[in-house]
């Protein structure tokens, strides 16, 4: 089960650098996005069995990503928010790839703790840190996190984004965390759950309290940290276009390798899910 938002993504790759006060020709295009749908359409296409649980709005938008989740294979436990709008994301890409990001979460800040279905027993869930970090879905997210270990599932958590991190505080989101099983941040969200100025010095801390971290590492690929085990892998060699969704694609990707196998060598985890990523950032979008 993934819990997560569901949004629209604008992205706007530059041609050139911006030009404050005047025009600047771009690529602009319309595509399914939301770091929760992001992971749940990887999974299914991955041939990993997914439910989603989110929030659309009452409006257009929300049901054509319900038919695009649809047909991607993803099963929804959507609810459809009155008088709401469905999230969208503006993510303007710079010509080296890199994006900034104007977001209206819209009707994913009205989940609710009953909008999200109990893991099966045995089974996995998988949090969006977004949803912590706002306090209209927090209680869902909390109550998600309780639900899947009342049901003895396993639990990876991906912290968003560094920025809301820290407004929402480091030892909160450590003590609200602190039963996932696998915790997936990019190096800046370890560094700043760590206080470490080195990623990898980070990703061994960390480990000291989850069973496994995985840190992307952008273009430096990736480390697995497990009890005294650290292992790196170079990112795999790819044209970059746009970054949006990259992390999300990489979480995807390791957790379909090792939802498949817990004992998957960390080598082949940090390969499938670095694969599924340079495979995103060919192209526009997040999926």
């Amino acid at each position: 089960m993934v819990v997560g938002d569901v949004a629209t993504d604008v992205v706007a790759v530059l041609h050139g650098v911006p030009a404050p006060g005047s025009d600047r020709p771009a690529s602009i295009r319309t595509r399914g996005g939301g770091a929760g749908a992001n992971v749940a359409v990887h999974l299914a296409r991955l041939g990993v069995p997914v439910v989603l649980a989110g929030c659309v709005g009452d409006d257009a938008t929300g049901a054509g990503l319900t038919a695009e989740l649809t047909a991607a294979g993803v099963r929804l436990h959507l609810r459809t928010v009155p008088g709401s709008a469905t999230g969208t994301i503006v993510s303007l890409v710079d010509p080296d790839g890199q994006r900034s990001m104007l977001a209206d979460r819209g009707a994913n800040l009205e989940l609710r703790p009953d909008d999200v279905p109990p893991p099966p027993p045995g089974g996995h869930l998988h949090l969006s840190g977004y949803t912590l970090l706002a306090p209209g879905p927090q209680p869902a997210g909390l109550a998600a996190l309780a639900a899947a270990a009342n049901a003895g599932a396993t639990v990876s958590v991906d912290p968003a984004s560094a920025g809301p991190l820290a407004g929402y505080g480091v030892d909160r989101w450590l003590a609200d965390t602190a039963g996932a099983t696998l915790l997936l941040p990019n190096a800046d969200e370890a560094r700043l759950l760590t206080g470490c100025t080195d990623a990898e010095e980070a990703a061994r801390a960390l480990a000291a309290r989850h069973e496994i971290v995985a840190v992307s590492l952008g273009a430096d690929g990736a480390f697995w940290a497990s009890g005294e085990v650290l292992v790196h892998r170079p990112a795999h060699p790819t044209v970059v276009v746009d970054t949006t969704g990259a992390g999300d694609a990489f979480a995807a990707g390791l957790l379909a390798a090792w939802l498949g196998d817990p004992s998957v060598d960390p080598t082949d985890a940090l390969d499938a899910g670095l694969a599924r990523a340079a495979d995103v950032v060919r192209r526009p979008g997040a999926r």
